[in-house]
This record gives structure tokens, C-alpha cells and sequence, in this order.
């Protein structure tokens, strides 16, 4: 992956996965520079939670600078749209500008192109 660090990630869950997968994944996100991650799909919340506890852990449960603080909501009731939406226009990290965005989309049938079209409508 090419330097974007810090960004936004929208993770889209259409797929169930193992607990370990999804806490590495986590800690992917959070050491790979993400500082706004929402998450929206199956089991959308436990990512909401998986991401928070990366973050905290990151920093051994210390205090956690401002600048690299992991920003986390989840959409659960809410049309992928919408969540997109959110992401464009109100998901804003307080200390950090996240210029780019990452859409990590976990399903068995690839949509890359269908998901980038509804981002960008959005």
C-alpha cells in the first residue's frame, strides 16, 4: 500500500469471519495509519469495538495523543448510503485532516466498482 497515512476507513461486513481475523484486521487498520474507522454491516458494532480496543492497545492503555487517536462509529441501522454519506460529510477526526478514504469491503462477491460509484455519489 503506498503512503495515505492517516485516513478514513469504511469497513462494509457482508461476510461473518472468525474473531482473530477481525482483531487482526483491527490492528491493521490502527497500525497502518487509520484514524476514523466506520464500520457498517454484519456485526458492525463488535468492529466499532474490535477497532477501539486496537487503538487502546496500541498505546498499552496509556494515554493515547490526541493526533493518533482512533475515531470509531458504527451504522447498523442504517443504509450503506447513508453510512456513506456520514463518512463524506460529517466524519471528522479533531486533530488530523484524513484526506484519503479506504473502503474494505469483507464479502464472498467482490462490488469494487458498484461501492466506489456509491461513494462518489454520495
Amino acid at each position: 500500500m503506498s503512503e495515505i497515512s492517516p485516513f478514513k476507513a469504511i469497513v462494509i461486513i457482508e461476510e461473518d469471519v472468525s474473531e482473530f481475523w477481525q482483531w487482526d484486521v483491527s490492528r491493521w487498520l490502527v497500525s497502518s495509519g487509520c484514524r476514523y474507522m466506520l464500520a457498517w454491516g454484519t456485526e458492525c458494532t463488535s468492529w466499532d469495538e474490535s477497532v477501539d480496543e486496537a487503538g487502546l492497545e496500541a498505546f498499552d492503555y496509556e494515554d493515547i495523543p490526541e493526533d493518533q487517536r482512533v475515531m470509531t462509529t458504527s451504522h447498523d441501522d442504517e443504509e450503506l448510503s447513508e453510512a456513506f454519506w456520514f463518512a463524506k460529510h460529517r466524519a471528522h477526526h479533531p486533530a488530523q485532516e484524513l484526506r484519503d478514504t479506504i473502503i474494505l469491503h469483507i464479502a464472498e462477491q467482490a462490488r469494487q466498482q458498484e461501492l466506489i460509484e456509491m461513494y462518489e455519489d454520495s
